[in-house]
């Protein structure tokens, strides 16, 4: 059986609902009706007292008659609802306040307490052949001069005290009805505020997993609940990003490939069936070699990022000397450079510079992005690499004159197969996944690299590496 949240709030409410009132009317109302008589002890003991020091020693001093005397104690006994006797001290009653039949009745003293000469005391069953209720009665000796005199005895009714230990607890469960009803207010509006947004947070997951990622979480309020629709949001815009990249990563690597097997087939076939002529055989077999080099450049790469992305780029960090680096890179692009007439002005703030990285990544990324600015400048011009120490950071630059990047391309061309419109003209033999590459390798470094670009006017990468504090030259 699925027991879902609001079901637990149920029975957490009944549960904690019936044991407060099985507690308040069982062991609360023992307390109460024994509060209530330790209460009503005390009131007569101190009743007690006071006919004792105001009216039994004029009595005993024969300044109060007995007439006198009943009347006072019929007044207490009104005020109180208690009943009054004055017992002499061998057990004869001289006066009740309610029955005269009782007057002249002798009790058994012997059977009240033990220390009944000394103190006080209470008992409820010595009278029972008396009166046809359970009373409580208090026992008060009356002494003068150091001897005893006799007792004041005052009764009251055992069902009165329990009448009102009854009115107690209907009041007490009055108000714990009440408070019910608050709680019961209070666990709906936790419901309401905890539970209810779980089932809209679930009913938005069921939509995203449809694959509508454009569904909007309807959660205002500004708690965790908020957090967490915040980051479904953007694990569903994520999703969608990656959908939308996967979508294109399968367009731009199945056209990347089809082309040049394209024209490997058509060019092989042709050769084959006699439409290009054996003199021509070589010039086509240049351009198929052409192509598979690219195919293979192509397949290198991807398993190259792919590598990256499942074990990560595992880095040989070592101290050298960028600016030699750059130079023998700079040295390997000089056929490239002449075809074009490019000028690679390299600028150095100081003839040494030392940087702990992998020195193999470095050079790989230095590659790609001097055969980037010399693909996309113009004829005539001229690429400048600079290097730079500021606050323990060495900053790289590859700086060109070209044709530049649109504004609206900057931020992608990063991304993997990404071409601008303009370099899927000038770039022929290029994947797309070097710039991909060069981003993996400088941020495994734990470092930044960035793009300044003008359309018209150039492009500029600038990235970082840590300056190194020894000099083991490589």
């Amino acid at each position: 059986m699925k027991h879902t949240l609001l079901h637990k709030f149920i029975i957490c409410y009944t549960i904690v609902a019936i044991s407060m009132f099985a507690i308040l009317n069982t062991y609360g109302i023992d307390r109460i009706q024994h509060s209530l008589i330790e209460g009503k002890k005390d009131i007569l003991y101190e009743e007690a007292g006071i006919i004792s020091s105001e009216y039994m020693n004029n009595y005993y001093q024969d300044k109060l008659s007995i007439t006198t005397l009943t009347t006072q104690l019929r007044t207490i006994d009104t005020f109180l609802n208690t009943r009054v006797w004055i017992v002499q001290k061998d057990g004869t009653v001289i006066l009740d306040t309610r029955n005269a039949n009782i007057v002249n009745q002798n009790f058994n003293i012997n059977y009240w307490d033990s220390d009944f000469l000394e103190s006080t005391f209470s008992q409820s069953d010595s009278f029972k052949e008396i009166f046809k209720e359970k009373m409580l009665s208090v026992i008060y000796p009356v002494n003068m001069n150091y001897e005893l005199k006799g007792y004041i005895v005052l009764h009251t009714s055992i069902d009165a005290i329990k009448n009102d230990c009854i009115y107690y607890t209907d009041m007490i469960n009055i108000c714990f009805l009440i408070f019910l009803i608050v709680m019961f207010a209070v666990f709906a509006y936790i419901y309401y505020v905890t539970v209810r947004p779980v089932h809209v947070i679930t009913a938005s997951i069921k939509e995203l997993a449809d694959g509508n990622f454009d569904y909007k979480i309807p959660i205002t309020s500004h708690d965790e609940y908020h957090v967490l629709a915040n980051s479904i949001t953007y694990l569903s815009n994520r999703i969608k990003n990656l959908d939308d990249y996967q979508r294109k990563f399968v367009a731009n690597i199945s056209h990347d490939f089809r082309s040049p097997l394209t024209s490997i087939k058509g060019y092989a076939e042709a050769m084959k069936d006699g439409t290009i002529p054996p003199e021509l055989h070589a010039k086509y077999l240049g351009i198929i070699q052409f192509e598979t080099e690219r195919l293979s450049k192509l397949t290198s790469e991807l398993l190259e990022l792919n590598r990256f992305e499942n074990n990560g780029i595992f880095l040989e960090i070592s101290s050298f000397d960028i600016n030699k680096i750059i130079k023998r890179t700079a040295e390997s692009f000089e056929g490239s450079c002449l075809k074009k007439n490019i000028n690679l002005n390299l600028i150095f703030s100081e003839k040494e510079l030392f940087v702990d990285a992998d020195m193999g990544k470095i050079q790989q990324v230095l590659y790609n992005l001097i055969d980037n600015a010399i693909k996309f400048s113009h004829n005539d011009s001229i690429i400048k690499i600079s290097t730079e120490e500021q606050n323990g950071k060495v900053f790289v630059s590859v700086k060109d004159y070209g044709i530049g990047i649109p504004k609206d391309s900057l931020k992608k061309v990063f991304d993997r197969f990404y071409k601008t419109d303009v370099s899927r003209g000038k770039d022929k033999k290029g994947t797309g996944l070097g710039l991909s590459i060069t981003k993996e390798i400088i941020t495994a470094h734990n470092e930044n690299i960035n793009l300044i670009s003008t359309e018209g006017v150039g492009s500029e990468f600038i990235f970082t590496l840590a300056k190194s504090e020894g000099k083991n030259k490589f």
